[in-house]
């Protein structure tokens, strides 16, 4: 038992000792007023003897980047340091100088060598005794010639812009120490907001100007790349070379991550697999891609597996082997050391599978695996599979089906994981949930970022539009939180999937969602999440009174032992009964704004104020309805230019407002355009057209209001989402409604995809607190932006009947049914009886 609690207490303490955070800095690319600055010790003054280390973190993302990485200042003399980043050719150079005097190091290092890592450790001790400089950059030390330096330094430290050092490199720090063997003061950065900076138990010590906090970035995806495909494509990433891969038949395009370039080219040969799935694995000790086809629908006789030379794109056939059964769905991953590919299950002709096969790279065969020993795993499909932190073990999680394999008897959402030798060919069954929210299956790929967790992707497979969450599992006992927001994903086809993957070395995980509307054309979109993922609560767990952050996980850890040990006592069902509360303990979520009733008309007249959703709405000063004056033209100029916050080119206004003219042929009718735009803001109090450095930038005060730009306000801050007034602001009904134009399809999407993943999150949270109004709210919020949500539907009917209003939800339904009829011409799949 006490190794039990020991356990479940290492467990419960991960958020809090690996948590997100860092500081990024507003670099040279930006105006001077805006790039980043952070002292250390403005708040407190600090002194040390003999010898002090500085050492923090440091990650540079972009190339050809220079600037102040830091200043030592010493409040006793004039006397000042700096280190310099820099790079010359494939080298950064790091210069440690005296100012004003000379170079006391200059560290010269690969590039390539040096960023292998998302993150380096800098490390500068100012040795007061010895009189010199020790620089560290992860594994090379540097050593700085005798200086003059006191006996007792009192440091102010500034990272990025001090004073007239104004250029700043493109970096980001995190895990900033100083101090010697008498005093230490450690810096985590994981604040979210403000300008404040505190060390580790919560006291002010520094501040920042223009700050972005990086732990935001570990709860929301980022879509870093998206392309389409005309016809069947596949997609990977390989973790070798940072790139993604996104291939048809004929042409590959090339993502990379770290750089963010583009590159498409296409196949000298095509590829001589006739794609359907497009399903691949890479094998990165040879760098090369590897696509497979198990069935097809009509008589092939051609390649059924094909490799992709990853240097010089060439195709070469491996293998005829056809397994002739279709196993859609199944889970896969890859043995490097024995070079051997295994799938599992799957479903086809009405079945699902419960074989192993593999494919062995060195003889180009197929094969089934059998001599299995130990738990039986049932057939499925739908399932993820990955490998595992140790060799020559894998892991299966989930999916849908049941004990014999027939479809016909019904299927059953599976949440069990299994642990898979593949010397010994022995599985073990893990653990086995008892699922109580909503069914979910999980995405392709397991990731474990460490020998107690991994992470897996699920959504609702039966909604046509959905959200993928991610999941963080106990290895041990299947525990789980949810962590970062979701991933939209329309899964009405065959050939849509997502899979998820993880890079240590970037420390990052990547979602690539490959959606298709007809099983031949398709999009993929790739998101990007930094480690360590975090849950919706945790940027707001920052210590903000001084609380001793070792008094608390004392507390904490008392506090978890005794309830566990009284937890047991009671029950006397031992490890099982722990894992209950293990699991529930993972569903709570902290209170959030309550919702309020929203408003059946709409109420809003107010002077200076635009409203773009709904119908679009415009009044003056006085309070005037002067949406008239604006023409749909208008309408469009308008909403291109305010949704550039930072401004909008000539070049690019006129290409997305007269896109089959050229430049020299729309000066005109831009000039008369933006004139008419701007007398008509004239009748506004706080907004103004202005051109600046060749850009067009609506500037605005306090006194006047847009709904869009307060729906922008609203969503700034992921950590906390006021819904109440969020959905105040979109009550009046579908962003930019009745306005078709390519310019508003654009922005709508762009509205949509950032509103649609906030509701959904809040709705999953209202569904599981079982609070009914809220959920009743929040899904009518979802419907106004997408009227055919169905998982908004299903979750404002089912809070509708716990409430007992069934009339109402009857009529919600059967409003909703009508709507699909009118936009899908197809009856809605789904009847009010199951959904219940």
């Amino acid at each position: 038992m006490p190794r039990c609690i020991l356990y479940i207490v290492f467990l419960l303490l991960i958020p809090i000792l690996s948590l997100s955070q860092g500081l990024r800095f507003s670099a040279g690319h930006e105006p001077i007023d805006k790039r980043t600055s952070y002292e250390l010790f403005n708040k407190k003054e600090i002194s040390f003897e003999k010898q002090f280390t500085l050492a923090f973190q440091l990650s540079i993302y972009a190339s050809n980047s220079l600037g102040n990485i830091f200043r030592v200042k010493n409040k006793d003399n004039n006397t000042i340091y700096n280190l310099f980043y820099d790079e010359e050719g494939e080298n950064c150079i790091f210069r440690l100088n005296e100012e004003g005097k000379t170079s006391l190091i200059i560290a010269k290092i690969n590039q390539q060598r040096l960023f292998k890592e998302e993150w380096i450790n800098i490390q500068l001790t100012f040795d007061l005794e010895g009189q010199v400089f020790k620089l560290e950059i992860q594994d090379q030390a540097f050593e700085s010639p005798k200086v003059k330096l006191p006996r007792v330094y009192s440091p102010r430290i500034i990272f990025g812009k001090s004073d007239y050092l104004i250029d700043v490199p493109m970096m980001s720090i995190k895990n900033v120490r100083i101090g010697n063997a008498t005093h230490q003061y450690f810096f985590p950065l994981k604040e979210n907001a403000g300008h404040i900076v505190h060390d580790e138990d919560g006291n002010a010590y520094g501040s920042v100007s223009n700050p972005t906090w990086l732990i935001l970035d570990s709860y929301k995806w980022k879509n870093i790349f998206s392309n389409s495909s005309p016809s069947q494509a596949g997609s990977c990433y390989n973790q070798r070379t940072k790139e993604i891969y996104y291939f048809n038949q004929d042409s590959i395009t090339i993502y990379n991550v770290k750089t963010n370039q583009t590159n498409k080219l296409a196949f000298q040969n095509p590829c001589p697999v006739k794609l359907v799935l497009g399903n691949n694995f890479i094998d990165s000790t040879t760098n090369k891609l590897y696509v497979y086809e198990l069935f097809y629908t009509q008589s092939y006789l051609g390649p059924t597996v094909a490799s992709l030379d990853l240097k010089n794109f060439e195709w070469k056939v491996e293998s005829y082997d056809l397994i002739k059964k279709e196993l859609n769905h199944h889970g896969s991953f890859y043995d490097e050391r024995s070079r051997q590919f295994y799938i599992f299950g799957g479903y086809g002709n009405m079945t699902y599978s419960d074989e192993f096969r593999r494919y062995d790279v060195d003889s180009n065969k197929w094969q089934t695996v059998e001599g299995w020993s130990g738990d039986k795993i049932f057939p499925r499909y739908f399932l993820t599979a990955g490998k595992g932190t140790e060799d020559h073990t894998a892991y299966i999680f989930g999916g849908m089906g049941n004990e014999s394999g027939e479809h016909i008897v019904g299927r059953k959402y599976l949440y069990d994981f299994y642990q898979i030798n593949l010397n010994s060919k022995k599985i073990i069954k893990k653990w086995d949930i008892m699922w109580k929210d909503k069914h979910i299956v999980p995405a392709r790929g397991l990731v474990f970022p460490d020998e107690a967790h991994f992470y897996a992707l699920c959504y609702p497979e039966y909604l046509t539009k959905s959200n993928i969450q991610l999941y963080r599992f106990s290895i041990q006992d299947g525990s789980f939180a949810i962590v970062g927001d979701s991933v939209p994903i329309y899964s009405d086809k065959i050939s849509t999937h997502a899979q998820l993957y993880m890079d240590k070395q970037l420390g990052r995980l990547l979602v690539l969602v490959q959606e298709s509307k007809d099983d031949i054309q398709s999009t993929l979109k790739v998101y990007s999440l930094n480690m360590t993922p975090i849950t919706l609560e945790e940027p707001n767990s920052f210590p903000r009174y001084g609380s001793h952050r070792k008094a608390f996980l004392f507390l904490m850890i008392f506090g978890i032992v005794g309830l566990s040990t009284y937890f047991i006592w009671r029950h006397r069902k031992g490890k099982r009964q722990l894992t209950n509360l293990l699991e529930e303990t993972a569903l709570i979520i902290n209170p959030i704004a309550v919702t309020a009733e929203l408003p059946k008309k709409d109420d809003f007249v107010r002077p200076n104020a635009i409203f773009l959703f709904g119908e679009f709405r415009a009044f003056d000063r006085n309070k005037r309805d002067v949406s008239y004056l604006f023409s749909t033209k208008l309408k469009q100029a308008f909403c291109l230019i305010l949704s550039h916050r930072s401004g909008i080119s000539s070049p690019y206004f006129s290409q997305m407002m007269w896109p089959d003219k050229s430049e020299d042929k729309v000066k005109n009718s831009r000039g008369v355009t933006i004139n008419h735009l701007r007398k008509v803001l004239n009748e506004f109090t706080g907004i103004k057209l202005v051109h600046k450095k060749g850009r067009f930038i609506i500037e605005t005060t306090e006194e006047f209001y847009c709904d869009y730009v307060a729906c922008i306000q609203l969503m700034a801050d992921p950590s906390y989402i006021n819904e109440s007034k969020l959905t105040q602001v979109i009550q009046r009904g579908k962003f930019l409604q009745g306005l078709d134009h390519p310019v508003f399809d654009t922005l709508k999407t762009e509205v949509e995809q950032n509103l649609l993943p906030i509701f959904l999150a809040k709705l999953q949270q209202a569904d599981l607190e079982h609070q009914h109004k809220k959920s009743i709210a929040l899904a009518h919020a979802i419907l106004l932006l997408d009227p055919l949500n169905e998982q908004a539907i299903f979750s404002q009917v089912r809070a509708m009947f716990a409430l007992h209003q069934q009339e109402d939800a009857r009529i919600k339904f059967q409003q909703f049914c009508l709507n699909y009829k009118q936009l899908m011409n197809e009856d809605f799949p789904y009847q009010l009886d199951k959904i219940i």
